[in-house]
């Protein structure tokens, strides 16, 4: 572009900004950078530190010894902590693109308590004593909470407000009978206490395994829907005009958050506040397009997670304070500013 002055003075070129999607495209790769930083920190940060040396060593080169053992089993942690972190964040951006709420999360349409309550069911009249067990109640839980929200908020004519007036609903009437059992029944309250906040500290690669498929399946059907969701953004009539099945959209939006949240969730428990605050965060710099939306959401997302995870274990060193804990406290003031500042935008 040339820059037109006095007859004196020569034109000047300014060149151009470089194009949005280039920055975009540029800050993916930022995060990426960010994620391994995170993911490897999570493998070397511990009661046990270990230097880059002996994380190379255990990932590459295992042979049996301590520090190849601890390695190990960091491994199997952060890869939940990657693979529960995208799924839930995946599903925040969902739920807030389905309801166009953009302060929703997981737990707004009941998945949460779904899958809490199946567990608390499981442990109190089934006798169920292991992780693994646990892992597929829990999903079961879930997937039947979606379903049921789905149905209550009219199937076909299901509208953002309904569907969160169901979640409500049914995440109010769980949590009273969650609380009811672990109340009369000590022993469900003592198996429980630990799953309820939280926690990547009981990884191993059998529950990764377990939930793998569902994890995967989850987050492919979401990257589907990108196009669909941005449709459904601009209304319900524009969405028709621009030729956008909404009762598809709207079953398969919940299906995948469902899947990604109750796979999550079996996995290591209820954590709140990934799944609301990084889509929210990314939205303001991406703008509206599910497109961007969704991968930054996926990438920062374990992010947060892990990085949770870390300050937990540092904090009260040697032992460690569980990461459900850690979101919630970051997560707790973070909501208020963000709730301030969109009453603030309203005025």
């Amino acid at each position: 572009m040339l820059v037109e002055g006095p007859p004196e003075q020569r034109a000047v070129s300014v060149p151009a900004p470089p194009p949005r999607h280039a920055i975009r495209g540029a800050g993916l790769l930022v995060a990426l950078v960010l994620l391994v930083a995170v993911a490897a920190a999570s493998i070397a940060i511990g009661a046990k530190p270990l230097s880059l040396g002996q994380v190379w060593h255990g990932v590459f080169q295992d042979s049996g010894t301590f520090s190849d053992v601890v390695v190990g089993e960091r491994l199997s942690r952060t890869g939940l902590g990657l693979l529960a972190g995208a799924s839930l964040g995946l599903a925040g951006a969902v739920l807030q693109a389905l309801t166009r709420n953009p302060l929703a999360d997981p737990g707004l349409l009941g998945i949460n308590a779904g899958a809490s309550a199946a567990v608390v069911t499981a442990i109190t009249f089934l006798g169920v004593n292991s992780l693994t067990g646990y892992v597929w109640f829990a999903f079961a839980g879930a997937a039947a909470v979606g379903v049921l929200v789905y149905a209550l908020g009219g199937s076909r004519s299901a509208t953002p407000v309904r569907l969160a007036l169901a979640g409500t609903a049914l995440t109010a009437a769980l949590s009273g009978y969650l609380q009811a059992v672990m109340i009369v029944d000590d022993a469900a309250l003592g198996k429980m206490r630990f799953w309820t906040v939280g926690s990547l500290a009981y990884a191993s690669n059998d529950i990764l395994l377990q939930v793998l498929p569902f994890l995967a399946l989850g987050m492919l059907l979401t990257l589907f829907l990108a196009r669909p969701l941005n449709a459904l953004a601009m209304g319900d009539d524009t969405a028709r005009a621009l030729g956008a099945r909404l009762t598809r959209t709207r079953a398969l939006s919940l299906g995948a958050a469902t899947l990604l949240c109750g796979a999550a969730t079996a996995a290591c428990g209820p954590i709140a506040f990934v799944g609301l605050m990084v889509p929210h965060v990314v939205r303001s710099f991406t703008g509206p397009d599910q497109r961007w939306i969704l991968p930054y959401s996926a990438l920062l997302s374990p992010v947060l997670l892990l990085g949770a995870d870390v300050l937990g274990r540092l904090l009260v060193r040697p032992a460690e304070l569980q990461v459900g804990i850690v979101t919630a406290i970051i997560g707790g003031p973070v909501f208020i500013l963000l709730v301030r500042r969109q009453r603030m935008a309203q005025l």
